[in-house]
């Protein structure tokens, strides 16, 4: 009688795991084209970085500030990108991503000249200041001869949710303003919004 029950327990004991086991989850991993169009949480992502980047930076480069700028000096502006702030984001956000799309898009435009960001200008100069000691007189870079920028683009991304239930409701909005550097007079502004419906299945067996 105590095999039989010893028997009939390690047969339930496996039934019940088979039965977990076909509840799992399994992965599977798709390499897919890094340009695909992706979004499977709702979330701010790179798609979104890149599509606001290029529509932004072709505005800002196509309107009259520019040619204002070139008609009066006969060189083309320098830029540089200041902060992008999170504004009420209840997600984390890399703004730095969106910042290095916008740099991208405005160098490869060909439209202006770029200006380093401060942190990548205090690494050249220390390498420009190495060079004084290190390289010879015919190839080390000169100080005190930089390229000051004539215009810096800054901005913020604000995020509201609206949800109820299993449905939420996910808004972005992307502001920059460029700004005359010498002046402080704000040259350009621009907006950008996207709207995303999120709807979460209930799970089941």
């Amino acid at each position: 009688m105590k095999n039989n029950l010893k028997v009939l327990g390690v047969v339930l004991l496996m039934f019940s795991l088979l039965i977990l086991s076909g509840c799992g989850t399994s992965k599977s991993v798709t390499r897919i084209s890094a340009d695909t169009q992706t979004d499977l949480s709702g979330r701010w992502n790179d798609t979104d970085s890149k599509l606001v980047a290029g529509s932004m930076i072709s505005d800002v480069i196509s309107r009259p500030w520019r040619d204002d700028f070139i008609a009066e000096t006969g060189n083309k502006p320098r830029l540089i990108v200041g902060t992008v702030r999170l504004k009420d984001a209840t997600e984390h956000i890399k703004t730095n991503g969106f910042v290095k799309d916008m740099e991208r898009e405005l160098i490869n435009s060909g439209k202006i000249k770029f200006v380093a960001s401060s942190e990548e200008r205090e690494e050249v100069r220390s390498e420009r200041l190495d060079q004084q000691s290190h390289a010879s007189e015919e190839t080390s870079k000169r100080l005190a001869n930089e390229k000051a920028a004539d215009f810096m683009l800054k901005g913020s991304i604000t995020m509201y949710v609206d949800a109820v239930d299993n449905q939420q409701v996910k808004f972005y909005q992307v502001d920059l303003e460029l700004v005359d550097l010498e002046s402080n007079e704000k040259v350009w502004m621009g907006s950008k919004k996207i709207k995303k419906f999120v709807k979460q299945k209930k799970a089941g067996w």
